[in-house]
């Protein structure tokens, strides 16, 4: 969903970074007025849920941001426990991992503001998807979440649209009321 993002003249990051947000806000809304059932009900032929795609991008979020960081993730998922990152486990809640997630966005913002340099970088992981031996710049990183979120949002919207009726148009208008 295309949501205007002013631009800050003279500032990359601070562009970047609304980028980000826009895209955060896309997923967000789309969990608006539902109960916890209907957010990890999965209406479509896909496995993904609303609340899935929440976990999942705040966890992938935070993922590049230790990448970044060049920290260990405290949330770092194996081959078994990768599809727990797309649905809410346990005893986790919407309001959790939304939670979570500003926490994450907090984080990812604070820590882009103080590296010197938007061309700073930071080595891609070893797979199979990557290039060998291959640094990226903090730039890319905030375009990268950008692609991530974003994809992910457009995700969201065919379900929610499939849960309920509501469009991304009619869910922007609620959130502003």
């Amino acid at each position: 969903m295309v949501t205007h993002v002013s631009e800050t003249h003279g500032d990359e990051r601070g562009t970047l970074l609304g980028f980000v947000e826009a895209q955060r806000g896309a997923i967000r809304r789309t969990l608006l007025g539902l109960t916890e059932e209907q957010a990890a009900s999965r209406p479509s032929a896909s496995e993904l849920s609303l609340s899935g795609l929440a976990k999942h991008v705040a966890e992938t979020e935070l993922n590049w941001l230790r990448m970044a960081q060049r920290r260990p993730n405290e949330k770092a998922r194996t081959q078994e426990t990768w599809g727990d990152s797309f649905r809410l486990v346990g005893e986790e809640t919407v309001a959790e991992v939304l939670a979570f997630w500003d926490g994450v966005a907090a984080e990812t913002e604070k820590f882009i503001r103080s590296v010197p340099d938007l061309d700073d970088s930071f080595p891609l992981p070893e797979a199979p998807w990557f290039p060998k031996d291959e640094e990226v710049s903090m730039r890319w990183l905030l375009v990268h979440l950008v692609e991530e979120i974003a994809r992910h949002a457009g995700h969201a919207d065919i379900i929610r649209e499939s849960l309920d009726g509501k469009t991304a148009f009619e869910l922007i208008a609620e959130s502003r009321k």
